[in-house]
């Protein structure tokens, strides 16, 4: 959840800190700090609040120092305040430590260190680690790699670290359990430590994604080192990242938001890219065609996500189930290990997660794999955990998605989703070769459709501007609109903070319909489809009882237009493909809404982007 940040070389370590921690900030925003090595001296800052409230906080103060580490918190073990803060520091005050993860057995380790003398200023379970360390350090006469390593066989969780220690000013330790880590080479001795690649692009191609149970040590002279917690040396594996710099900048949009809904086009685009062959009439997804037998011949699939991952994989259990013809599962990750679930060795398991660092998901996809099942990631960050330790998957392509609520990672999974189900549904002869190419082409078709959707933003925003202050909103969709609905109203509640819910829209008089007024705002995708006539007959039940809609139609249509106070019209598709355009007026709506209240909308309050705790 938290964002971490550390550099040693030649340079002021404070800029590349700071500028690193606004690039995470996205992780997390609950308080944030420093720490900075010069020589023998070891200063921290640290406060409540955003980066830009820890650059206030610093200023005037000194920020010297070739070697530092910087943190965005997500608070989880005590509320955001200064004490709280990273980075937390050994009583001696020789030790920095950073932390991402959570430290199950912080209590008894807390309680024995007490014992033995340890005083605790916060109530943070990070502190316990940095005072464990300093503990071996002082009764073993351990150096501060090996007192790491030593202090990390007794911590249970997960963990992302980096420690400082100024009685040995030119060594910095980083260490990752279930929560990533990524170490950047840059020239002239220069190394960059951090939760992603996002603040290091600016500074080198050149990475290291270190491993689970790995400890890198990193020595002025001696560069970089790697060993696993037993003590045994890795040799580490350089990759060169393909991530641009200006995918992380604004581009001239007001939110991170924003850019990244009107950049769905191209995202979508670029998910097909190389996969969708027209002139062959063919779809080519290389981890799936590895696996095909298995898939040729699954009797179940399972997927596996959380919030919009999940609503994802609602999409494709339409899509696979119908083009497909292979029974389908969707299961919340972070309940999927709390039910005992059936897997058999036989069974496919698809694990859907943007960042691919989702605690949640990985401890389902460990689940899985202990059981045999066939493991398939469905991810958007290259070298994340969920693409390091599945049998086989598919990138997004996506780009970086940088706004806390997800917009365009959603449509890149969908799309994916698509293709794959296409892909299985052609090999196990469940789909006619007609509607197969009927796909493929309207497929192909929908980027264009999107910008289409797209051009009629200032509509949405009008509509947005009348519902602003209404304090819940029903989302009603059937069939494939049905997870969309649902997605809609995640996102109004993720961004405006009114409460939203979504429903299958014939549920709607089995309870829902009890809230309806004058003052609910109804949104119902009424797309023409095989559900069309009984989504009409909603549309009716909702006028009867005086409520608000805004229908989301297929352009042409007059019947709902006559109904529905508001109608958002976007081109005609198969039902099949529906969700990837009818998403993007609920987006923009959302949105609209948020920016118009004041409120953050890429830094949502109480919410992260990469949940890497459980």
């Amino acid at each position: 959840m938290c964002g971490i940040v550390g550099y040693m070389g030649g340079k002021e370590a404070y800029p590349i800190l700071i500028n690193g921690l606004r690039r995470l900030e996205y992780r997390g925003y609950d308080s944030a700090g420093v720490a900075l090595l010069d020589g023998g001296s070891l200063t921290v800052h640290k406060c409540q609040g955003k980066v830009s409230d820890l650059e206030a906080h610093v200023n005037g103060h000194s920020t010297a120092g070739t070697v530092g580490i910087g943190h965005t918190r997500w608070a989880t073990h005590g509320p955001p305040n200064d004490v709280n803060a990273h980075p937390h520091q050994s009583t001696s005050g020789d030790l920095a430590l950073i932390h991402n993860g959570i430290i199950e057995n912080y209590a008894p380790l807390k309680e024995e260190l007490r014992h033995r003398g340890h005083v605790f200023k916060s109530d943070t379970d990070t502190e316990v680690l940095v005072h464990l360390i300093d503990d071996i350090q002082r009764t073993e006469g351990a150096d501060l790699p090996e007192a790491v390593r030593l202090a990390l066989q007794s911590a249970v969780g997960a963990y992302a670290i980096v420690v400082i220690d100024r009685k040995d000013p030119d060594v910095m330790v980083a260490a990752r359990r279930s929560s990533p880590l990524v170490i950047g080479i840059g020239d002239d001795g220069d190394h960059f430590i951090a939760s992603d690649a996002t603040p290091i692009v600016e500074h080198t191609r050149n990475v290291v994604y270190l491993e689970d149970g790995e400890i890198a040590v990193i020595d002025r002279d001696k560069g970089l080192t790697v060993r696993n917690v037993k003590n045994q040396e890795k040799t580490p594996f350089i990759t060169e990242l393909e991530m641009h710099l200006e995918a992380l900048e604004k581009g001239g949009y007001e939110h991170f938001m924003l850019k990244e809904i009107h950049e769905q086009a191209r995202s979508i685009l670029d998910s097909m890219r190389g996969r969708l062959n027209l002139a062959k009439g063919e779809v080519m997804l290389g981890g799936v065609h590895v696996h095909l037998h298995k898939f040729v011949n699954a009797k179940r699939i399972l997927i596996v996500g959380c919030g919009t991952s999940w609503h994802a994989g609602l999409v494709a259990e339409y899509l696979i189930e119908d083009l497909a013809r292979i029974p389908v599962e969707v299961e919340y990750a972070s309940e999927f290990r709390y039910r005992n679930p059936i897997i058999h060795e036989d069974d496919i398991v698809i694990a859907i997660s943007q960042s691919g660092e989702t605690a949640d998901t990985l401890a389902a996809i460990e689940l899985a794999k202990s059981k045999g099942a066939t493991i398939f990631g469905v991810c958007n960050v290259v070298g994340s955990s969920i693409a390091r330790i599945t049998h086989a998957g598919s990138y997004t392509h996506a780009g970086p998605e940088i706004g806390v609520a997800s917009t365009k990672a959603f449509t890149a999974q969908v799309t994916v989703l698509t293709l794959m189900a296409l892909m299985i549904g052609q090999k196990r002869g469940a789909l006619s070769e007609s509607r197969f190419r009927l796909l493929l082409n309207e497929l192909d078709a929908i980027p264009e459709k999107v910008e289409a959707v797209l051009r009629d933003e200032a509509q949405i925003k009008y509509i947005a501007d009348i519902y602003k202050d209404a304090p819940n909103a029903l989302y009603l969709g059937r069939g494939y609109t049905f997870p969309v609905a649902l997605e809609g109203a995640l996102k109004l509640k993720e961004i405006s903070y009114i409460h939203a819910e979504g429903y299958p829209a014939a549920e709607m008089k089995h309870g829902p319909i009890a809230l309806i007024d004058e003052e609910m705002p109804v949104f119902t995708i009424a797309t023409k489809g095989s559900s069309y006539e009984k989504v009409v007959s909603n549309i009716q039940e909702v006028k009867a009882r005086k409520g608000k809609v805004i229908a989301i139609v297929t352009e042409g249509d007059t019947v709902v237009k006559g109904l529905a106070d508001h109608v958002i019209a976007i081109p005609e598709t198969p039902d099949a493909l529906v969700p990837l355009l009818s998403v993007i007026p609920m987006q923009l709506i959302s949105y609209h809404i948020a920016v118009m209240l004041g409120r953050n909308v890429d830094q949502p309050r109480n919410l992260a982007k990469s949940v890497t705790v459980e």
